[in-house]
C-alpha cells in the first residue's frame, strides 16, 4: 500500500493500520517539489518512522530517483533503515518524473541519458560499497578511491533493489534483470496487459535463466473487498507484488478506508 499524503504522525498511523489489515508492504514516494500546495516529506526520514511504527510489513518508497543523490550518502541512509527494520527495506528505484521541480529548478540535469548513466553508475557504487570490502569507483559521473562500508546491510546478498523497466525499450530492461525485480512501464506511456506482463517474465527468464527469487511488481487501485480476477490473471503471468496506489489524491482519509477495508482477494484460477 502506498501513503501518499497527510501529517507525519497520520501517516505513521496509517502504516500501523496497513500492518494490522493484512497488508504486505507500506511505502511511501520520494519527491522535491511538485506542487506549492502539496506537502511533501523526506522519504528516508518517513521509511524509518514507519519500520519503527511496525514488525513485519516490507519498506519503501515508489519510486526513489538515485540519479539526484550522492551514491554514498544513498549507501548509508540505505544500510541504516535495513538495520532500523530489521530487514525490511526494498530499494525501488527509476530515473524518476522530471516535472518535480527537484529537477531542473535546482541545477539537476533532466536529460533521459545522463540520468540513466547517473543511476547505472550509482546501483554499481550501491552494491559495491554494501559488501563490506573495499571498494573504489572509476566512472564517467563519479569516482573514489577503495573505501569500506561498515555495517554491511541486514539482508544477504544485498538489499533488494526493485528497478523501472520500460517494455520493450532492451536496455531499461536489462537494467532492471540485473537486480532483484522489475517496475514495469510501457513505452509511450500505455497500460500493460497480462499478456504484456507475461512476455517480460519471459525476457527476464531469459537473461537470467529463470525468475527464481525475482519479483514483477504492479501497482494501481482495487475496489475494497472486491475480488478481481484480472489480478490472478497478472499473478498467473507472473507478477509477484501488487501495490495499492491512488494518485489522484493525497487525501489521507481516503488511504485510511483503503488500508482498513484490507487487500485485494484474488479469483482462484
Amino acid at each position: 500500500m502506498i501513503i501518499t499524503g497527510g501529517p507525519v504522525n497520520e501517516q505513521v498511523e496509517l502504516a500501523r493500520a496497513a500492518e494490522a489489515a493484512g497488508w504486505d508492504g507500506v511505502f511511501t514516494w520520494d519527491g522535491i517539489h511538485v506542487g506549492d500546495a502539496i506537502e511533501v516529506h523526506d522519504p528516508w526520514v518517513l521509511m524509518s518512522a514507519f519500520a519503527m511504527a511496525t514488525e513485519h510489513v516490507r519498506i519503501g518508497a515508489m519510486i526513489q530517483p538515485l540519479a539526484r543523490r550522492r551514491p554514498w550518502k544513498v549507501a548509508r541512509e540505505a544500510t541504516t533503515l535495513d538495520h532500523v527494520s530489521k530487514g525490511r527495506f526494498v530499494l525501488c528505484i527509476g530515473l524518476g518524473a522530471v516535472d518535480d521541480a527537484g529537477w531542473g529548478k535546482v541545477g539537476e540535469p533532466t536529460d533521459r541519458r545522463t540520468r540513466a548513466e547517473r543511476l547505472d553508475e550509482t546501483l554499481q557504487i550501491l552494491t559495491g560499497l554494501w559488501s563490506g570490502e573495499p571498494f573504489g569507483f572509476e566512472g564517467t559521473h563519479y569516482r573514489f578511491p577503495p573505501m569500506a562500508f561498515r555495517p554491511t546491510p541486514v539482508q544477504r546478498p544485498r538489499i533488494p533493489i526493485w528497478v523501472v523497466g520500460a517494455w520493450p525499450a532492451a536496455r531499461s530492461m536489462a537494467r532492471a534483470a540485473r537486480y532483484d525485480g522489475l517496475l514495469p512501464t510501457v513505452v509511450g506511456g500505455g497500460s500493460y496487459t497480462p499478456e504484456m506482463i507475461g512476455e517480460m517474465r519471459d525476457w527476464i527468464a531469459e537473461r537470467r535463466g529463470s525468475t527464481d527469487g525475482f519479483d514483477i511488481v504492479l501497482e494501481g487501485p482495487t475496489e475494497p473487498g472486491a475480488a478481481d480476477d484480472e489480478l490472478r490473471r497478472f499473478a498467473d503471468a507472473g507478477a509477484t507484488w501488487w501495490i495499492e496506489s491512488n494518485w489522484e489524491t493525497f487525501d489521507p482519509a481516503v488511504a485510511r478506508r483503503r488500508i482498513e477495508a484490507g487487500p485485494p482477494k484474488l479469483v482462484r484460477s
